[in-house]
């Protein structure tokens, strides 16, 4: 078999079939994402990008040529290796995303953790209570912070939650949904709007820049799914992620996607360090 016929019969093999012979991680909250040994890999169809290093390709033969640094031709001998249909044999279905299991309210904890949001995040009252009064912001049972991710719908697809205990602690609700929405302070359009790698850090930023609105997106993340609704807002838009070498990574990654996306940097590691230490 010549190598056209060897390539052509390679090329459409799925990426995802690619990653999971290659040993990579499918992200738990985003289906689009994979973790490898080359850094944080999106897909679209047949097309991946890598936002740690900035390259992008498309196809089987380029998948393995980018994760091994290989040529054409080992690449080629690889996917006949692991990934050949008539060698292989079918993936094992992934298993059923589990269901959103958002935290309880506890109203008992509440006060505890206004204290906390308050006295060591400095962050105001006045932003906080209509929060609360619009459920965006609860106490669960263990006393965690719990902020409401919010689709196109209004409706929750998943939470951040941060600890108020001694012990620092940060992470989100099972079966949450990153890709489909995300917590913003406030809900409507502003004169622009800036993205945060948390809850606590664009609530922090709001009241640093009160004309903006200011998105969480749980995390540094160099393209959310729902990135493209508020860029057809048409309003300007900053990338505001944490000032250490993953903000900066995935904010340079964020920006090659979308040129009309600007930096806008804390003067600190995060936007509650400038909150609550100053410039």
């Amino acid at each position: 078999m010549n190598w056209r016929t060897r390539a052509q019969r390679l090329r459409a093999v799925p990426l995802g079939e690619v990653l999971r012979r290659a040993g990579a991680d499918p992200d738990p909250d985003d289906p689009h994402k994979w973790h490898t040994s080359r850094g944080v890999l999106s897909l679209t169809g047949a097309k991946f990008m890598n936002w740690n290093r900035g390259l992008g390709g498309g196809g089987a033969i380029d998948l393995v040529m980018h994760l091994y640094d290989l040529g054409f031709g080992r690449a080629l001998e690889w996917l006949e290796r692991h990934c050949d249909p008539a060698r292989v044999p079918p993936p094992i279905p992934a298993p059923p995303r589990p269901q959103l299991a958002l935290p309880v309210p506890a109203p008992l904890y509440l006060d505890r953790v206004l204290r906390y949001l308050i006295q060591e995040r400095r962050l105001p009252l006045a932003l906080l209570e209509p929060l609360v009064h619009s459920a965006d912001l609860y106490a669960d049972a263990k006393a965690n912070a719990v902020f409401l991710l919010r689709g196109t719908d209004h409706q929750p697809v998943g939470a951040e939650l941060r600890g108020t205990t001694a012990t620092v602690w940060r992470g989100m609700a099972p079966g949450s949904r990153k890709d489909l929405g995300f917590f913003a302070l406030p809900q409507t359009p502003r004169e622009a709007c800036v993205l945060c790698e948390s809850a606590i850090d664009a609530i922090s930023c709001h009241v640093l820049h009160p004309r903006y609105r200011c998105v969480s997106t749980a995390g540094a993340r160099p393209d959310p799914a729902w990135l493209g609704q508020l860029l057809a807002k048409g309003q300007p838009l900053y990338c505001g992620f944490d000032l250490d070498a993953t903000g900066e990574a995935m904010a340079q990654s964020l920006i090659v996607h979308h040129p009309s996306i600007r930096r806008l940097r804390p003067s600190r590691k995060d936007w509650n360090d400038v909150l609550r230490l100053g410039p």
